[in-house]
């Protein structure tokens, strides 16, 4: 039993040793120029418990959990005036690192008014979204995906983050398990959470092949254009399409509102 672990280990262990033999200049020559789209994984809304992750063909594959090596992450603001009526508008205002929003209003982010709560057009959330973009590469695979993290799920994510760096550990120097969880925020309308746990470490070998990736990385990640704001209805809900998150709450006893009627903004 000892010696079949001691090999399930050692095999675990060469996941993510395939970048060592790759160019580390491969990925900015191939991708120079062009306007880069990471695939993305999708959160589901309603409060499901399945990823949508891309798959070899057309159809994606629905996974209940999944691992991969967290190569960066940053923050993401974006402030839309009008509500999204299509196509992949850019926000009014947004920013990639959380401090600084470029556009209408712009400036400084901490003390902008439309990113304070009960800034929303409804309800108590605030007028600029804010969410975390997870750059992630799973085991056997060369070319990094995009995870979006809606509003519900940054405390759980900010919470691990803690208890791996209270054992000094960092998100890109281990392989992180990533599922979800039926919540219901408030209002109790049931969201999707995003859960993380820590598998492994990186060996040294894997952690010097997942460097150069990191940091070409965390240079594109500037240039990949912000999220749309596309939305769906579900039962009556408005929820953001790709990342799952709860737009609103609206509550009259049916789902069209009436005069008088209370629309409120929900943040899980």
């Amino acid at each position: 039993m000892q010696n079949n672990e001691n090999t399930a280990l050692q095999v675990q262990n060469q996941g993510f040793l395939t970048l060592a033999n790759a160019d580390s200049g491969s990925m900015a020559e191939e991708l120079d120029g062009l306007e880069i789209q990471f695939e993305r994984i999708k959160i589901p809304s309603g409060g499901g418990t399945v990823f949508e992750v891309p798959g070899e063909g057309d159809e994606p594959d629905n996974v209940k959990d999944f691992t991969a090596v967290i190569l960066h992450h940053h923050p993401l603001n974006c402030h839309y005036k009008d509500k999204y009526s299509g196509g992949s508008n850019p926000p009014d205002c947004g920013s990639f690192d959380g401090i600084t929003g470029v556009g209408d209003p712009g400036g400084a982010c901490k003390s902008c008014p439309l990113n304070q709560y009960g800034t929303a057009d409804e309800g108590d959330g605030k007028a600029c979204k804010n969410r975390r973009r997870i750059y992630l590469l799973r085991e056997g695979e060369m070319f990094p995906m995009l995870l979006s993290l809606p509003t519900g799920s940054l405390k759980t994510f900010t919470k691990y983050l803690q208890s791996q760096l209270t054992k000094g550990r960092t998100s890109g120097g281990i392989v992180t398990k990533f599922s979800l969880k039926k919540a219901t925020n408030a209002g109790g309308i049931a969201y999707s959470q995003a859960v993380f746990a820590f598998e492994r470490t990186l060996s040294l070998e894997e952690q010097r092949a997942v460097k150069p990736l990191s940091e070409q990385v965390k240079a594109y990640s500037g240039k990949v254009g912000f999220d749309s704001e596309a939305t769906e209805t579900v039962n009556g809900i408005e929820v953001n399409s790709d990342t799952g998150e709860v737009k609103q709450e609206q509550r009259c006893g049916g789902l069209r509102p009436t005069a008088g009627c209370l629309t409120k903004e929900v943040v899980p």
